[in-house]
């Protein structure tokens, strides 16, 4: 099953999310399944769960977003990667995604000796109850957009601003603070490739 990779660099959030939207509202039952990766300079994102959500007091914008979940932060250093996929055409459930997602985190961090893992009720993955990387899908059609974003090498001041993901206290981690010393991009790359392998076993 055709699943197509893009490169796009650093990007605008919001000119991404356009265009993702877009891709997703005009799509049909031929067209291939896509994977974006990029970063995205300094912006906070609330998702479609906005009761009690700390917002942040400084001068990164604030983007209202249409994906499940509170408040996040994205900022170079982090990788993004959107998955475009139709999820009848793979048999998929969203959760049944959501855990390819996390499982093929975790299967990157281990490439590195690294313990990581997921939790039931709080989507993403962990390392030393520190969150690494956040997960945020969006359903249309039974085709979804967003995605994941993985700590690398970044600034992580921004979050302090915010409860991440709603959770009041939650402490976040990086590949770089683990002793990984592969670039964004290159982590970028590798887990591009993991989710590829996943998304077409499964």
């Amino acid at each position: 099953m055709q699943l197509i990779t893009r490169d796009l660099g650093r990007t605008d959030y919001q000119e991404t999310l356009s265009k993702m939207q877009v891709f997703t509202a005009n799509r049909n039952a031929q067209t291939p399944d896509e994977l974006w990766l990029t970063e995205h300079d300094s912006v906070y994102t609330l998702g479609l769960n906005r009761k009690d959500v700390r917002l942040p007091a400084n001068n990164i914008p604030l983007v209202y977003v249409d994906r499940g979940g509170k408040i996040t932060y994205h900022g170079l250093g982090q990788i993004v990667i959107y998955l475009l996929i139709d999820l009848n055409r793979r048999h998929l459930k969203v959760r049944q995604l959501v855990n390819i997602i996390e499982t093929s985190i975790i299967e990157l961090l281990t490439q590195f000796k690294i313990v990581a893992f997921a939790k039931k009720d709080a989507p993403g993955v962990y390392v030393n109850e520190k969150k690494i990387a956040s997960v945020g899908l969006r359903l249309k059609n039974n085709c979804c957009y967003h995605g994941l974003s993985l700590n690398v090498d970044m600034d992580l001041a921004p979050f302090l601003a915010i409860d991440p993901c709603g959770y009041q206290g939650l402490e976040i981690s990086q590949t770089k603070d683990l002793g990984i010393t592969q670039t964004p991009h290159q982590m970028g790359l590798a887990l591009n490739m993991i989710l590829q392998k996943n998304l077409q076993n499964d």
